[in-house]
């Protein structure tokens, strides 16, 4: 890996590429970092101190957006409401026919569906910003410091909306400092501002586990987290390149004089075709209820099972429904982004067919079971993965969002690979010497 960016940066245009996306990236912690009009950044600042290692509910979010979303900045809702958005797209369109039809249109119905996908991320950062400043004008943002209800100190109408608005515009300039990495930079814009995302949160998260430790100052349990986290960077590389090759071959096509086809590939099913979507959607999902239960009045019966079971990540039922979730998404969203009938068309209309399985519905079917034998082990390696940040809770009193945990490593990794995977080959492009060498 750092060949290839030694090898870029060798490269004039690589190099500005690669200096481009750096600056975009500088451009993005500095807004994590600037607070926006109408909070007490001092109050805020002691809430931060007071609450460090016991984030709640809002842990996950805070991860995605670097940590601006406790410190409510300018780009406290980060990334967060266009992952969202992507994904309610991707949803819908295996149900809404007009979605399906754009995206079998190529480049202008991709065009027309990331054009959908603004709009919505902008509707959601409006919802999402209104929820937030709402939560910290009720000190509900951060439970048990004492000036938590003093962070909007004018909690008129003008300030609220205010508010709302430049946290907008902030998500709104996220996204486009994303789009400007995909155009003009290295790698996939708004996957590289993820990864510096979580990455901001790393240092501190460590040393954290190192002032909490108590073996030989603490850093007999920070060098076991380093070493536990370098064990499971190899383990999800592994995994995620881990893939099942399913042969084909194309028939021989004989038109006029010429004949064409007659050719082998494969096609390349991962153990992980999920990636780290339904460790989202699980996370996501168990939030719902301890939300609820948080904005409700009163002390029912209902909510002190929830508040019990629920919130706390290392009691047995919420690591119960943490793990079924998590595999219950990994099928479910296989299920929608791979169709095997629509595969084994489309090879049957260009004349290609597995060896020893007939074209057509046979293959299909054979598609779909290999597909749900190699969905199991992907489902379950995501639920261990996942619960990773448990284990951590219970043997070194780390937060719930510890830093070699599943989500976290596995957007990381995986955005690492897949942008190293960019370089090479743009290297390979302009240092090919085919036939001369």
């Amino acid at each position: 890996m750092l060949t290839a960016f030694a090898r870029a940066f060798k490269t004039p245009d690589l190099r500005k590429k690669l200096l481009f996306t750096l600056g975009i990236i500088v451009v993005y912690r500095v807004g994590t970092h600037v607070p926006i009009p109408g909070v007490d950044y001092q109050n805020v600042q002691t809430c931060i101190d007071v609450a460090k290692g016991n984030q709640g509910l809002f842990g996950l979010v805070n991860m995605f957006s670097g940590g601006a979303l406790l410190q409510i900045t300018i780009f406290a809702l980060g990334i967060m409401p266009y992952i969202t958005a992507s994904i309610i797209l991707q949803l819908l369109t295996v149900v809404i026919p007009r979605l399906e039809a754009l995206k079998k249109e190529g480049q202008a119905g991709t065009a027309k569906i990331t054009q959908y996908t603004r709009y919505l991320t902008v509707a959601l950062a409006i919802l999402q910003g209104t929820g937030l400043v709402a939560t910290a004008r009720s000190g509900a943002l951060f439970q048990g410091c004492p000036v938590a209800g003093q962070i909007v100190p004018d909690q008129s109408i003008f300030v609220t909306i205010t508010m709302v608005i430049v946290m907008t515009a902030g998500t709104a300039v996220v996204m486009w400092l994303g789009e400007l990495i995909t155009d003009r930079g290295i790698g996939n814009g708004m996957s590289i501002l993820m990864f510096i995302s979580i990455a901001a949160t790393f240092p501190s998260a460590l040393w954290a586990i190192k002032q909490q430790g108590t073996l030989a100052d603490g850093w007999i349990e920070f060098g076991t987290v380093i070493l536990v986290g370098l064990f499971m960077v190899g383990l999800v590389v592994f995994v995620e390149q881990a893939q099942r090759r399913i042969p084909v071959q194309y028939a021989k096509r004989m038109i006029g004089r010429r004949a064409y086809g007659g050719t082998s590939t494969y096609i390349p099913l991962k153990v992980n075709q999920a990636g780290v979507i339904p460790v989202i959607f699980a996370s996501s999902l168990l939030y719902i209820p301890a939300l609820i239960a948080q904005f409700s009045s009163g002390n029912s019966g209902w909510k002190s099972w929830i508040e019990g079971h629920l919130v706390q990540g290392d009691h047995p039922i919420y690591i119960s429904l943490y793990f079924l979730l998590i595999v219950f998404f990994a099928f479910f969203y296989v299920a929608i982004s791979f169709n095997p009938e629509e595969v084994a068309d489309n090879m049957k209309k260009y004349g290609g067919f597995i060896p020893g399985i007939r074209a057509g519905r046979p293959t299909a079917e054979y598609l779909s079971y290999v597909l749900n034998r190699i969905t199991w082990p992907g489902s379950l390696y995501l639920g261990l993965i996942a619960l990773v940040p448990t284990m951590a809770l219970v043997g070194f009193g780390a937060n719930q969002n510890f830093p070699f945990g599943g989500t976290s490593i596995l957007i990381i990794v995986g955005v690492g690979l897949e942008t190293v995977k960019q370089i090479e080959s743009q290297l390979q492009q302009r240092n090919y010497e085919g036939f001369l060498r």
